[in-house]
């Protein structure tokens, strides 16, 4: 009898942790998408042009490389910590003060879509516009724009 209600236990714990709850899926998803910071390098690149930009002649690019490589850090540890506890509450991003929920780009590097079948299909010539290997970073390539 013991070991029935502990499989009937198992399985509705296993069922409540799989029904899609928006909150963990938000969660999972923020997580996962700061943990690749240090792929994306958006954290660095922003903070390079913002901070050479903010004040020009007082402060050289080395101040934006250590300020970006900080809030790297920051972002992959917080993003790891969400991946850990996604299906512990609060739901809610952390550290809102110090570092934004979802990453920022440079302003010089608006984000696009991907030029894939997926997002902008064309079907007189097989393929769309859109950027070309977004993963690089400094990638400005973009076809029929």
């Amino acid at each position: 009898m013991a070991i029935r209600l502990s499989l009937l236990g198992a399985a509705a714990l296993t069922g409540v942790m799989l029904t899609g709850c928006a909150n963990m899926e938000n969660k999972l998803g923020r997580g996962v998408n700061n943990a690749i910071e240090p792929i994306r390098l958006a954290e660095m690149r922003r903070n390079v042009e913002q901070t050479a930009l903010a004040r020009p002649g007082e402060v050289n690019y080395h101040t934006g490389v250590v300020r970006g490589f900080n809030k790297t850090l920051a972002r992959t540890g917080i993003g790891l910590f969400e991946i850990i506890t996604f299906p512990i509450p609060p739901y809610g991003p952390l550290f809102e003060n110090s570092i934004t929920p979802l990453p920022r780009h440079p302003d010089s590097d608006p984000q696009r879509l991907w030029a894939d079948a997926l997002f902008a299909t064309d079907p007189d010539i097989g393929f769309s516009g859109g950027e070309i290997a977004p993963w690089l970073p400094a990638n400005k390539f973009y076809v029929h724009d």
